[in-house]
């Protein structure tokens, strides 16, 4: 990874009372899978999608009586861009491992195949809109969800159990 890739920052400050906008607003970066740098300042890859986001997300905060500012920006190292990219790979890699984990108990649980596969299709792919540095677990989890209906005798790479 280089160290000239640009990220989009977020740093923003709402008031603590009323709660509501608080709420929504970290429930809005969550979906969008941020990277926490401090209190009230997230970063993601820069483009034209995670700008706009963070636009509309800015417009939110100052409505809600709150001060936001967007930025662009490059890690001053290449070392500093990769833990940054490695944070955001990590929670993803989580978040994969969790849908596996579903997958797998779907099946012991007897879940309709049919349901759970949709259910499990939605999650990986709101996984997938926020999975800026893909990792193994992405395919790994793609593969389970696949494989709830493909096979009766389902064995999933990674299930040590």
């Amino acid at each position: 990874m280089s160290a000239d890739i640009e990220w989009v920052l977020l740093s923003y400050r709402l008031p603590r009372e009323p709660s509501t906008p608080r709420i929504s607003v970290w429930r809005k970066l969550k979906r969008l899978g941020v990277a926490q740098l401090g209190d009230g300042l997230v970063a993601l890859p820069h483009d034209a999608r995670t700008r706009e986001q963070f636009d509309w997300i800015a417009a939110e905060v100052e409505e809600a009586g709150g001060t936001a500012t967007v930025w662009l920006g490059r890690p001053a190292t290449a070392r500093a861009n990769q833990d940054l990219a490695d944070q955001l790979r990590q929670a993803r890699a989580a978040e994969y491992r969790q849908l596996v984990s579903q997958a797998l108990q779907a099946l012991r649980d007897g879940e309709d195949r049919a349901a759970a596969r949709r259910r499990l299709q939605a999650e990986l792919h709101r996984i997938g809109r926020r999975d800026y540095f893909p990792s193994a677990e992405r395919a790994l989890a793609a593969e389970a969800v696949a494989a709830i209906v493909d096979s009766d005798d389902v064995t999933v790479r990674g299930d040590d159990r």
